[in-house]
């Protein structure tokens, strides 16, 4: 972790994020992708940003790089996709080769924070990354300069009921890293960062559901009973937490309305 508390590309590729850990997570979430969902979700949300071909979009904190080659691959658009993770941007340059991805697609591992563009995107994407984040109020003003005017923000993460949390979710949080929000909190910080808040929706619900398919695919995964078991294990913690409300998961849509 940084001095401010934000998450380094140390921290994450040699804990959460090791090569082994990826893939693994792949296996549950389909090739590439490593975001609740999959590949069916990833769909559904670009859908929703409503851009027009050849429009440029940011994926900040793109993973595997599944998303991307569905924004290129699918919508016709071109992608600068960023990654903090050094890990995961080599696999991800490995898997895009693979699906014999558009040339639209620009890989580079970034950190969201010092993102220096102005006024170069139609849109932003991003999954489940902003957790890793502390600077929050910092990082929406990043990319709100980023932004060109009507340009979109779309983002899913995970989020937390107000505190106090009970002891499980806490020490989860803490080992993790994580800097977790209210949706309610996430709405008043994208605002105060310029944006017009299209929708703030807690989807913990459709969480809860992706989960749970994702469970019963680890079932009939072709593993080792070593990874199978500890898959296991995350996905079971992962619905308790959710099922008791600590942990809630957040979908959220703005708009840039001025420079």
């Amino acid at each position: 972790m940084d001095r401010n508390g934000n998450a380094t590309a140390p921290f994450l590729d040699a804990g959460q994020y090791t090569a082994d850990s990826i893939q693994d997570y792949e296996l549950v979430y389909g090739k590439a992708f490593v975001s609740p969902g999959g590949k069916a979700c990833a769909d559904d949300l670009i859908q929703k940003m409503a851009l027009a071909a050849d429009d440029v979009v940011l994926d900040a904190g793109c993973g595997l790089g599944g998303s991307a080659f569905l924004m290129a691959s699918k919508f016709g658009l071109r992608v600068d996709a960023i990654d903090l993770s050094e890990n995961m941007i080599a696999l991800a340059q490995n898997r895009l080769c693979e699906l014999d991805s558009p040339k639209t697609i620009q890989l580079k591992q970034e950190d969201c924070l010092q993102i220096d563009a102005e006024q170069k995107y139609n849109g932003i994407y991003s999954r489940d990354v902003f957790l890793h984040i502390s600077e929050k109020q910092k990082l929406f003003s990043v990319l709100h300069r980023a932004l060109k005017v009507t340009g979109k923000l779309l983002f899913t993460d995970y989020c937390c009921s107000p505190p106090p949390w009970d002891e499980t979710f806490s020490t989860y949080v803490e080992k993790r890293g994580y800097h977790l929000r209210t949706v309610a909190d996430y709405s008043a910080l994208i605002e105060q960062a310029g944006f017009q808040v299209i929708e703030a929706l807690d989807r913990t619900e459709d969480f809860i559901n992706f989960s749970e398919q994702e469970l019963d695919r680890i079932e009939t995964l072709t593993t080792t009973p070593f990874v199978k078991q500890h898959l296991r294990s995350d996905w079971l913690a992962k619905i308790h937490r959710a099922r008791e409300g600590n942990q809630r998961w957040g979908q959220f849509l703005a708009i840039k309305i001025t420079e």
